[in-house]
């Protein structure tokens, strides 16, 4: 049995699922959209629910509460969602400071979540006896200054059949500082195989020192179609490259994948019939 984490193309936004060797079902934040076909409206919960034939989540972690992350938030309860992890620390202050009015009513909602899931104790599925031998760490930042969310949001690190998979949200330099002062952290993120880029691939998000720790395989990038401050650049000088396929049936070498040009993206980790860690990456692009 493989580890399979689907990464949407939800235009400027994030959204990731991730199902485990033993049927765990995951999400990490809620975007929504999509570039093929201009779809405004695609919710990758619904998808999940009526094209997977999911019917429950596990666990949904939200890195942190800015719109682009929790816009499919309103199909939460679709879902039933045992878990829910997210920047508890944020006031609700914090986080409605720059709030646009008509955005409200998601935010109220997620603010419904956040206080029916305080008390609730679910099972760990950060233990890899719980989830087919995955580990899934999650670290947030909490020392930054609120005037800048983004400097909170959570970073989830998934370890399975030898490799290593970084979802972090908007971290800019501060919480990378911070989070590298975490010998936890630190440990976690060695020798990593794929990172998804912060802040989707702007140069705020990039950090030299994180490459002091791993060089990836490869970089995905979670972009929308205008972005005049893009780390493309940098992120490919120090990646490796990795073979990545194409539902044409092509093939080849790529450092940086975008859900912009490259559609929704499928990583596969697990042992092939030798027993040895593989890692397979299809692109669904148009």
């Amino acid at each position: 049995m493989s580890l399979r984490i689907v990464f949407w193309d939800v235009k400027h936004g994030n959204a990731a699922y991730i199902k485990t060797p033993n049927g765990k079902h995951i999400v990490c934040d809620l975007g929504i959209g999509s570039y093929e076909g201009n779809g405004e409206e695609f919710s990758p919960l619904l998808h999940l629910k009526n094209k997977y034939g999911v019917e429950k989540l596990n666990w949904v972690i939200v890195t942190h509460p800015h719109k682009d992350h929790i816009n499919d938030i309103m199909n939460f309860d679709e879902m039933s969602p045992t878990t829910f992890s997210r920047p508890r620390h944020l006031s609700e202050e914090d986080i409605m400071k720059d709030v646009r009015e008509q955005d409200k009513e998601l935010f109220k909602k997620y603010f419904e979540i956040d206080k029916l899931y305080s008390g609730k104790i679910q099972q760990d599925l950060r233990l890899p006896e719980n989830t087919g031998g995955v580990s899934i760490e999650t670290f947030f930042p909490t020392s930054c200054s609120a005037s800048n969310i983004n400097n909170h949001s959570g970073v989830v690190v998934i370890s399975y059949a030898e490799s290593t998979v970084i979802i972090p949200g908007d971290n800019e330099s501060a919480s990378w500082k911070e989070l590298l002062a975490n010998k936890s952290f630190v440990a976690s993120i060695k020798n990593a195989d794929i990172l998804v880029a912060p802040h989707h691939g702007r140069d705020s998000g990039y950090y030299d020192e994180l490459f002091d720790h791993f060089s990836p395989y490869l970089t995905i990038i979670s972009d929308g179609r205008f972005c005049d401050t893009s780390a493309t650049d940098r992120y490919g000088a120090v990646t490796k490259g990795w073979k990545v396929h194409y539902r044409n049936g092509k093939s080849e070498e790529r450092k940086c994948l975008t859900t912009r040009n490259d559609g929704y993206i499928v990583v596969d980790l697990g042992y092939n019939n030798d027993k040895k860690p593989f890692i397979s990456v299809t692109a669904k692009g148009k």
